[in-house]
């Protein structure tokens, strides 16, 4: 079974958004299920390493703190975009910030993350030095921006994976 599907929480979950973003029939159920094992073999083919996660808890505090930061940057963007900005300062920046982190998944996650945010976006990670590269819709405070990635995000992400 692991051969034809060697990764089938990834085949399930193609399969599942494949039906959710199309109009359910059964040809769409045979062409997604198709993707969904090529996707799964194409994964196979890559030869990921398997992420070590060592505290679950701390896997249930970020999703819980992300879910909330997503729900709040929206409503803080929307606003920004009505409102035409703060009295019309509105300041977009690109902002460097030095992480500890170094596990691959867990870099992945932060870009997820970032890029899921609104208002942030994840342009490039400096692996010999570790800096990371964002850009900000919004920036007020670049300390404030740097305490919360590396306090919030990177803080959890430690606890983890590492």
């Amino acid at each position: 079974m692991s051969r034809l599907v060697p990764y089938p929480l990834l085949s399930l979950s193609l399969l599942l958004m494949w039906l959710l973003l199309t109009r359910f029939s059964l040809g769409h159920l045979i062409l997604g299920s198709g993707i969904a094992l090529i996707a799964g073999k194409a994964m196979a083919a890559l030869q990921p390493a398997q992420p070590q996660i060592r505290r679950w808890g701390s896997v249930f505090r970020l999703v819980g703190i992300v879910s909330l930061d997503i729900v709040r940057s929206n409503a803080a963007v929307a606003l920004l975009i009505l409102n035409g900005g703060r009295h019309g300062a509105r300041r977009s920046d690109f902002l460097q910030i030095p992480l500890t982190l170094r596990s691959q998944p867990a870099l992945a996650l932060l870009a997820i993350i970032l890029t899921a945010t609104p208002g942030t976006a994840w342009l490039e990670h400096d692996a010999e030095t570790g800096v990371l590269l964002i850009h900000v819709f919004d920036m007020v405070d670049e300390e404030e921006w740097i305490r919360l990635i590396r306090d919030r995000y990177e803080a959890l992400l430690l606890e983890i994976f590492e």
